[in-house]
């Protein structure tokens, strides 16, 4: 059992916990959500005896054992990945240098009134080895990191040479076969593809011991937890039930406490008028008092804080196109001459579709897109962008580029075309949440998601009808998700897309065009669609 008790955490003069108490109970599977910043991780830190709170006390189970994914990298490591995976119980490690020490002395010999104490030890220090599971730790890691998207070839290789996505992988993998009795999980699909995810959810749900997991992939919370704890404007409040839940739940919270909120509102106002009326008549003096401590007894009821995301996304109309967007004859690619991520692709991308690119890191999603916007050129084979077809393209990094000092107004009047007016920036500014003062806030200022609503403002200063995003998501709350999700699908344009999240993609992508070695294939319907044709073209194919 975890049970807070009037927690209260303050970072820098702001509260970020302000009295908070809730209990989860063994077994329990829990998601934490919540606005960018409002305490989630803080939270799970303070679980994990990394923070401490200012004031209150967290009550935690005894002898029990934690796994935690963190969101930052697991620093410089040298070792070989397998290694660094496959070592994911700490009391292990400790254990096996006693046993070591241990027979080190037996074999140089000890006094025989000794040795029976020393073999009693010995037998208890392998036991508990044993049990913590010494000898499934390798081909478990070896599983759990295949299943994430590494390769056999690179179990050898020291964990530094792979990029933070890939390390943050490694770190999943090796809290995952830890079987902790708590398993705290703080983003963890923020770098994994969809097959990957698809594979932690089902890994997930056999978990035993008690889940919290911190997540705006909303797949993995309707899929994976029974409980919701929403982290808000200090105070943390218990939903039991899951996200569809959650969700429906707090509405009808709000509107019973708005209703209510708008009685007592009313009463007070009654109340005020009539003490006003009659405070200054001697025969209604003591009636008036009376009813003044009945005002001053009348509790505040106050709103929850609301978390529907406030900044607009309205994508202009896309100019008329062709009836072919673009298409790929015999496309070839490689960033080596002697090895071709492609081979003879022919894709046609019609005007109107939206497209999810789908497949496990390192397939060459990200390439084809670049290879679609031009920033790439084929090895052989070529791109034929269709009659009127206007691109706009964000890349991943694009978030990450952005000049510090630089005003939004700055960042969109840069993407302006040669010659082009800028009478109508404030209207496309506005189209995304920065009307008036907000278009002169620097970059270095903006949120996550804010960043994110710049760049496609930055994209439709010149109207595109071909849409081209890579990981759109990043950065995006569940609110903004949905409302982004939303702008995509009444966009009349087309759009390609490479998203890790699969609620988004299943209420965006028309079809969905699959990576699978060694080519690729078009599924014309949804990603359940998807799901459906794939699986039967698998199970054919294996008989």
């Amino acid at each position: 059992m975890i049970d807070f008790k009037d927690v209260v955490k303050h970072y820098a003069g702001d509260m970020i916990l302000n009295g908070v108490s809730f209990r989860i109970n063994p077994g329990d599977r829990v998601g934490v959500v919540g606005p960018n910043g409002a305490g989630k991780s803080t939270l799970f830190g303070i679980i994990s005896g990394d923070i401490q709170p200012d004031r209150g006390s967290v009550l935690l189970p005894k002898d029990y054992r934690i796994g935690f994914l963190r969101q930052h990298l697991p620093g410089e490591e040298t070792r070989s990945l397998l290694e660094f995976t496959s070592d994911a119980i700490p009391e292990l490690r400790s254990l096996t240098e006693e046993l070591h020490n241990l027979e080190q002395q037996l074999h140089a010999g000890v006094d025989d009134d000794l040795l029976q104490l020393k073999l009693a030890s010995h037998g208890r220090l392998q036991s508990q080895i044993e049990h913590l599971g010494v000898y499934r730790l390798q081909t478990e890691a070896k599983q759990a990191l295949s299943n994430l998207g590494f390769k056999e070839e690179d179990f050898s290789r020291p964990l530094s040479d792979f990029s933070g996505g890939w390390q943050m992988r490694a770190a999943l993998a090796r809290v995952l076969i830890s079987q902790p009795d708590i398993l705290m999980l703080d983003e963890p699909s923020n770098y994994l593809d969809i097959p990957a995810v698809e594979w932690l959810c089902k890994f997930l749900k056999s978990f035993s011991g008690t889940l919290m997991l911190i997540s705006h992939d909303r797949f993995l919370l309707r899929k994976l937890t029974s409980i919701i704890l929403e982290v808000n404007a200090g105070c943390v409040t218990r939903y039991p039930g899951n996200y569809d839940y959650y969700c429906a739940e707090r509405e009808n919270r709000r509107r019973n406490l708005e209703a209510a909120k708008r009685n007592s509102d009313r009463k007070k106002e009654h109340l005020e008028r009539v003490i006003d009326r009659f405070r200054a008549k001697s025969s209604k003096a003591s009636q008036a008092k009376s009813w003044q401590k009945v005002l001053d007894k009348m509790e505040e009821i106050n709103l929850p804080d609301e978390l529907s995301y406030h900044g607009a996304i309205r994508f202009p109309n896309p100019p008329p196109g062709g009836v072919e967007a673009a298409r790929f004859e015999n496309l070839s690619f490689g960033y080596t001459s002697d090895k071709l991520i492609f081979k003879d692709v022919n894709l046609t991308i019609e005007a109107g579709d939206k497209l999810a690119f789908i497949g496990y890191n390192g397939l060459g999603k990200t390439t084809l897109l670049k290879l679609l916007v031009g920033r790439l050129k084929p090895t052989s084979g070529r791109v034929v962008i269709g009659h009127h077809s206007v691109i706009g393209y964000q890349a991943q990094e694009f978030a990450d580029l952005l000049v510090p000092e630089q005003t939004a107004f700055d960042v969109v009047r840069g993407n302006l075309p040669a010659g082009g007016s800028t009478a109508g920036l404030m209207n496309v500014l506005g189209s995304f949440g920065f009307s008036g003062e907000a278009a002169e806030k620097p970059c270095r200022v903006l949120s996550g998601g804010e960043k994110i609503r710049l760049l496609f403002a930055r994209i439709f200063v010149n109207p595109p009808n071909l849409l081209v995003l890579d990981e759109p998501t990043t950065h995006l709350d569940i609110a903004a998700r949905e409302l982004l999700q939303e702008a995509l699908r009444r966009y009349t344009g087309t759009v390609c897309l490479v998203s890790h999240d699969i609620e988004f993609v299943r209420a965006v992508a028309t079809s969905i065009i699959a990576l699978e070695p060694p080519g690729i294939r078009k599924y014309f319907g949804n990603y359940d669609y998807y799901l459906e044709k794939s699986a039967q073209i698998s199970q054919a194919e294996t008989k």
